[in-house]
């Protein structure tokens, strides 16, 4: 399968793919999460302030609930796999 270049990079989706399997599998992710917390009631707010600014954009719905994208061929795209 050729290289798209763009939203179908298909060597670079791979590759993604394949970093985040690693990454959950490598046992970090709670001490990543525990990182990413914010550290003042200040940075908390901020947080709270570009979420809300991200979902005001949003079609409204959680991307956690968001059907696969799919082809022209109606089956889901798979990037790459």
């Amino acid at each position: 399968m050729g290289k798209v270049q763009g939203e179908g990079d298909y060597a670079s989706a791979k590759k993604f793919d394949d970093d985040e399997a690693a990454f959950v599998k490598s046992g970090r992710v709670d001490q990543a999460a525990r990182d990413a917390e914010p550290k003042s009631q200040a940075e908390a707010d901020e947080m709270k302030r570009a979420e809300e600014a991200g979902k005001s954009r949003s079609r409204g719905e959680e991307a956690s609930s968001r059907k696969p994208a799919s082809g022209a061929n109606g089956k889901p795209i798979t990037g790459g796999k």
